[in-house]
């Protein structure tokens, strides 16, 4: 690592000691911290070194500041609601409407025949770390063309936290988090049709729904898409470093999120100190092409950003319990899109050609030049195959034309 590389991934390691100083003794937790963040850095530090000698601090600040101002992206709302899970979590979501052509149609007197079947809903679930309007591109496209229904999970984005973990100190679990999304299919969406698509943590919070709700997903969902995910062995994932600095990573990062989210007001502090360094670390972990629009990469650092560290140090021992292998059995009977980017770090592709042959009818979309935001950085990609899903599954008209998801190049425009 270059001396200015080492400065930064120091400045990071500096910041969360001196917080943890002022909380009195927490010196051991602060070393491991260090030493994590030591690991996790360093391969974007030297990115981040670079910029900070040929970019001015103050320039670097009015730029995020520009960004922020002006990025249209996560800024789609629709018609809210809420959702109560059994632990009594206030479970926030959003709902956008087909409008038919012309505006609503009056109502007509039905004297013979059945009832006109009721719309598909699209049911998208997001990522750890981030919220519903992770799905900003996809969302855009659907709008007016199908029913959608986009959630926040337990302790993201506008849900409250989670009841449970407050009150009780009960561990967050995948399990946990399918009934939760029981609970807002319930809400938004309680009869028809539905289409599933979830992103990592949202991936796997359907196959919780389907290991819980089989009868669910046998009566009423008609396709799934699986963006991102994996139906277990994440304890194996190496996030790209070399086995030494995995095995540190292993050893000591459940102890230090859990020790860094008892001190999260502190913590926080520290976290903005060291933005620079930790825009480097997301990005690297967020994405993998090199022209991707600074407006998209600082929207998703505003989503992780926006989680709480406490929130972070409560989900992630989740990921590790996490096997849902045997509850992909439940797709089989239908269309089924799983897609990924061929280089993520977080779910690697790996995970989804596992899932894909368990589902051997599956269509397998491998996204090359794509990390863990394929969403994001490749939108035209996943919204082109989730089109083709849906007119398979007949959730939109074959003739239907869907668009506007813009692209994440540099030098296009925000769609």
């Amino acid at each position: 690592m270059s001396e200015s590389s080492a400065e930064v991934v120091g400045s990071a390691t500096a910041a969360v000691a001196s917080a943890a100083a002022a909380a009195g003794g927490w010196r051991r937790t602060t070393g491991l911290a260090g030493a994590a963040i030591g690991v996790l850095a360093a391969g974007a530090a030297a990115g981040v070194a670079i910029e900070r000698m040929t970019v001015g601090r103050g320039m670097r600040r009015r730029a995020r500041l520009a960004l922020d101002s002006t990025g249209p992206y996560g800024t789609l709302r629709g018609t809210p609601g809420k959702a109560y899970a059994d632990d009594g979590t206030e479970l926030y979501y959003e709902v956008d409407d087909v409008e038919p052509e012309g505006g609503p149609a009056p109502r007509r007197r039905r004297l013979f025949g059945r009832k006109a079947p009721l719309p598909v809903t699209v049911v998208f679930s997001h990522g750890y770390c981030l919220n519903q309007d992770s799905w900003h591109f996809q969302r855009a496209a659907l709008r007016g063309v199908v029913r959608t229904v986009h959630w926040d999970q337990r302790s993201h984005g506008r849900s409250g936290h989670g009841a449970a973990q407050v009150q009780d100190g009960v561990p967050v679990t995948i399990d946990q988090l399918g009934q939760d999304l029981k609970a807002v299919i319930d809400a938004a969406a309680p009869d028809g049709p539905i289409v599933l698509v979830g992103h990592s943590m949202g991936g796997m919070t359907m196959m919780a729904l389907a290991a819980q709700f089989p009868e669910l997903i046998r009566d009423r969902v008609v396709a799934t898409a699986l963006v991102g995910t994996s139906s277990g062995r994440l304890g194996e994932v190496n996030f790209g470093l070399p086995v030494a600095g995995v095995n540190a990573v292993r050893r000591v990062l459940p102890g230090v999120l859990k020790a860094l989210g008892q001190q999260a007001e502190l913590v926080e502090k520290g976290r903005r100190a060291t933005a620079e360094l930790f825009a480097g670390i997301i990005k690297r972990y967020s994405f993998a092409s090199r022209d991707v629009d600074p407006a998209v990469e600082r929207f998703a650092e505003r989503m992780i950003e926006g989680t709480p560290i406490d929130v972070v140090a409560e989900f992630y021992p989740a990921f590790t319990d996490h096997d849902k292998t045997e509850a992909l059995g439940l797709f089989k009977e239908m269309p089924v899109l799983v897609l990924a980017g061929v280089q993520d770090l977080v779910t690697p592709s790996e995970h989804s050609e596992a899932i894909a042959d368990l589902l051997p009818e599956a269509e397998l979309v491998l996204v090359p030049d794509a990390g863990h935001l394929v969403m994001l950085e490749h939108p035209e990609v996943v919204t082109d195959r989730l089109a083709d899903l849906l007119t398979r599954a007949g959730a939109v008209p074959a003739g239907a034309t869907v668009g506007g998801y813009g692209s994440t190049s540099s030098t296009a425009q925000p769609g």
